[in-house]
């Protein structure tokens, strides 16, 4: 049996695990999981969840992320610390509270089980229409962004939630939404050089484990495919950042992908294209991606090497990051939440936000 299946993110439906939810998981040896707003009621729920999930895992625990929907829906904020949005937190120029902020993120979602952020935000807001992301963007150039992106990184991965950077090369520069429409980039490779990659090699630097490719045309490197299918894309990412980890998908299941690709089409070409990790929201789809690797690999369309590489990427992040895993003790968990020290940042943001 292959290790195929830890190239693969996978949604799921509820709030506890379905059987053939839990089958599908441990047959294949799926690589990561997907959480999003219909999967969370409270924090201890949410623990037992990640707790069955891992029980089916394989050499190594589970990649679990949620979903940005998820971290920003009223319900997951009636528990969890809120903070302003990180456009509003960069106003405050403080890389040390953004360290901070992330540092207390970082520890309410391991209280959880959680140990991926899709975070931070390498976004450039150079298109002040753009309201998909703009709460997510530290600000609306090179320098500013760059300046918070070390301090999310370490706030993060120092506190055992690993960080992603996103969405390479950059979403700023539109007012589509991608994942609904696909956006279309006409800025210059020049230009990117110089300002949107700014960021993303801070990130590098940061030793991020995690980029996510885009869903976007950047029309001067690959007019035919998106980003996230793009082979010249993910050659651009490699040479110009200079990052040899982990490079995964946005959500295939974003209609800017869906519309225009089916799922086993897109599985291929993402991987054959450079990604590492195929990011699925559903697990049907999820399904088909990877009876899609099986067939390509069988067809000839992508070499088995490749996969196996991949694998092996995978597998080495974990084995870093996530071999000390320990099941969440949920009798433990509200002592991870209103610490003074994170009462201490809430009081001292709101202060400056009076003034």
């Amino acid at each position: 049996m292959d290790n195929f299946g830890q190239l693969i993110f996978t949604g799921i439906k509820g709030t506890s695990l379905e059987k053939d939810e839990a089958e599908f998981i441990e047959k294949e040896k799926i690589g990561g999981i997907l959480l999003s707003t219909q999967n969370f009621q409270d924090p201890a729920q949410l623990a037992e969840l990640v707790n069955s999930i891992q029980k089916l895992r394989d050499e190594y625990p589970l990649f679990i992320a949620l979903t940005e929907a998820a971290m920003s829906s009223h319900r997951f904020h009636h528990f969890f610390s809120q903070f302003p949005s990180m456009r509003e937190l960069s106003k405050l120029n403080s890389p040390k509270l953004i360290f901070e902020v992330h540092e207390v993120i970082a520890k309410e979602l391991k209280a959880c089980g959680i140990n991926l952020n899709f975070s931070p935000s390498c976004d450039i807001l150079t298109n002040l229409e753009n309201k998909s992301i703009a709460d997510s963007c530290f600000g609306s150039d090179a320098q500013t962004v760059e300046k918070f992106i070390s301090a999310t990184i370490r706030g993060l991965q120092t506190n055992g939630v690993i960080a992603c950077a996103k969405h390479f090369p950059g979403l700023g520069d539109t007012t589509k939404d991608s994942r609904n429409e696909l956006p279309l980039i006409r800025t210059p490779l020049s230009t990117l050089k110089e300002r949107e990659l700014v960021p993303f090699i801070k990130a590098t630097k940061s030793r991020v484990e995690f980029f996510m490719m885009g869903h976007l045309l950047l029309e001067e490197l690959d007019p035919h495919y998106p980003a996230s299918l793009s082979s010249k894309v993910y050659d651009f990412l490699r040479r110009e950042t200079k990052f040899t980890k982990i490079v995964m998908t946005d959500d295939l299941q974003s209609r800017s992908i869906s519309d225009r690709f089916k799922t086993e089409e897109a599985s291929v070409l993402g991987l054959k294209a450079g990604a590492d990790i195929l990011l699925n929201s559903s697990m049907d789809e999820a399904k088909k991606c990877l009876l899609s690797l099986r067939e390509g690999v069988k067809k000839r369309f992508i070499l088995k090497e490749q996969l196996v590489e991949k694998v092996l990427r995978v597998e080495k992040c974990k084995k870093e990051f996530l071999s000390n895993y320990e099941p969440v003790y949920i009798p433990k968990i509200s002592e991870s939440f209103n610490s003074p020290e994170t009462k201490k940042i809430l009081e001292h943001l709101h202060s400056v936000s009076c003034k």
